[in-house]
């Protein structure tokens, strides 16, 4: 039954025909987009079950890494632990032999120091006893001495006398001792022409003295601290040819004579060196150096 207060729905109407000349082209149309329509859900399928393949090995594969990592993870951290557990066990040993080796150090220590003692202990009664055997050898010693006294002031009177005739000797030495002009013009020092004065020229001390015996030959002879080389020797003559070397230069004396001051200046001297032969022999000289005190650069 109608209700007076709403309106009457609406009639459907049905569409109108098509009309004849379309009907015919709708119907391939329609068969075409179905084609179509199908052949894109078959290659959409297509799509998806490749895409679900490769999904699946991917999984696959994810899973077998983590598992990998996992199993890895595993060893490492248990590699790890057991390393800890090492070196703790280590630390412990090394704690305990320390406790040990403060131990036995501390036993040791005590040990060395009660040896000391009673070495220090029999040492010092070692030289008590030796000081007391040294006394009373001393006081024997000081009985004997007091009883000799008296020779020995007379002896002690006989050295005086010598060491005084010796002295005077000696300054008559030194007063006959010469002084001549070297071969390079500059006045020398004392000469000696024989061992006597010379000694007394050491005994002097104003100079350094090297006495030499030169022999004939090619290979140069240390004296002091230069080279000499005998050249040639006139035993009849008393004449001599050497050659000196010092600073790396050599310096041929010619034709010199016996008693004849050499002389030739070097780099570790102001005042000259002197070369003085005092026997001429066959291919042979003798004689010596003087070499001044201070050694200092020119």
């Amino acid at each position: 039954m109608s209700d007076p207060n709403y309106p009457a729905p609406p009639q459907y109407a049905p569409p109108p025909p098509a009309p004849s000349g379309h009907s015919g082209l709708l119907v391939p149309i329609l068969i075409g987009a179905v084609l179509a329509l199908i052949a894109a859900n078959v290659y959409l399928f297509v799509q998806i079950d490749g895409l679900k393949t490769d999904l699946a090995k991917t999984k696959d594969a994810v899973a077998s890494e983590i598992s990998q990592v996992r199993e890895v993870s595993n060893v490492s951290t248990q590699t790890a632990k057991r390393n800890i557990e090492s070196l703790k066990d280590e630390l412990e040993g090394a704690r305990r032999q320390a406790a040990m080796a403060v131990g036995q150090a501390k036993v040791d220590a005590t040990k060395h120091a009660e040896d000391l003692a009673r070495k220090l202990e029999q040492q010092q009664r070692a030289s008590q006893q030796q000081l007391t055997g040294e006394i009373s050898k001393v006081s024997e010693v000081a009985s004997a001495a007091t009883t000799k006294a008296e020779s020995v002031g007379t002896e002690v009177k006989e050295v005086k006398t010598d060491v005084a005739n010796t002295k005077s000797e000696l300054d008559k030495t030194i007063a006959a001792l010469k002084s001549t002009q070297g071969d390079l013009g500059v006045q020398s020092g004392l000469i000696a022409t024989n061992g006597k004065e010379l000694a007394a020229l050491k005994a002097l001390g104003e100079r350094n003295y090297f006495e030499f015996k030169l022999g004939k030959s090619k290979e140069a002879q240390r004296v002091g601290d230069i080279l000499l080389v005998l050249n040639k020797s006139d035993q009849k003559k008393n004449r001599f040819t050497v050659t000196v070397i010092a600073d790396d230069k050599r310096v041929e004396k010619k034709d010199k004579g016996v008693n004849e001051p050499i002389q030739f200046y070097t780099s570790k001297a102001r005042q000259p060196y002197e070369i003085v032969v005092n026997t001429v022999a066959k291919d042979r000289i003798e004689g010596y150096l003087a070499t001044p005190k201070v050694q200092t650069a020119r």
